[in-house]
């Protein structure tokens, strides 16, 4: 006689995958208790019992998703000879983010965004780790012998959240336009 199967243990870190695929799917206006807990095949009840609270729990998921989105510009770029210049390293930026595979993750980022900006529970922390998150990942990507790799970093995030943010609203010329005036961009 076969014994039954049994079922993987649920914890934070196999609840959030799930949670993920649905967040990323049909946003973050769908991220209440219920539909998260659907979507890890859990309860609601479960999801507080392993994360605490409903804030905590946007806060780790969101954590996740910039962790997974740092793991796709990773792969992305992996075994590309490292980039010669500041704006070698913007241009693959914007190649990589103008891929169609990495739309849902700007529609979520801009939803964050927006409730970061709204005030809403663990919407602002979430952002702040997931910008100190890929700001320590832009460093470490930073040209070798870059003067100030930190800096750098902090410049080549605040345009290509500029860049991207304008693209997303219909004015992806008025940005490049921008970076090529600023000399960011070859000509």
């Amino acid at each position: 006689m076969n014994a039954p199967a049994r079922k993987p243990t649920m914890s934070r870190e196999t609840l959030l995958p799930p949670m993920m695929a649905h967040v990323i799917a049909e946003g973050l206006g769908q991220a209440s208790l219920r539909p998260l807990a659907k979507a890890a095949g859990t309860s609601d009840r479960m999801l507080i019992y392993h994360f605490g609270t409903k804030e905590q729990l946007v806060t780790d998921l969101l954590a996740h998703v910039a962790g997974v989105y740092a793991a796709v510009l990773d792969a992305a770029i992996a075994g590309a000879e490292p980039p010669a210049t500041r704006g070698e390293l913007l241009a693959r930026l914007l190649a990589q983010n103008g891929d169609p595979a990495m739309q849902p993750f700007l529609m979520l980022w801009w939803e964050i965004v927006g409730g970061a900006a709204r005030g809403l529970p663990g919407f602002r922390p979430a952002a702040q780790a997931m910008v100190g998150k890929l700001l320590g990942w832009l460093e470490a990507q930073m040209p070798p012998g870059d003067p100030d790799p930190a800096g750098g970093a902090r410049l080549l995030l605040t345009v290509v959240e500029g860049t991207l943010m304008l693209s997303s609203l219909g004015h992806a010329e008025t940005a490049r336009e921008g970076l090529l005036a600023g000399g960011l961009l070859p000509t």
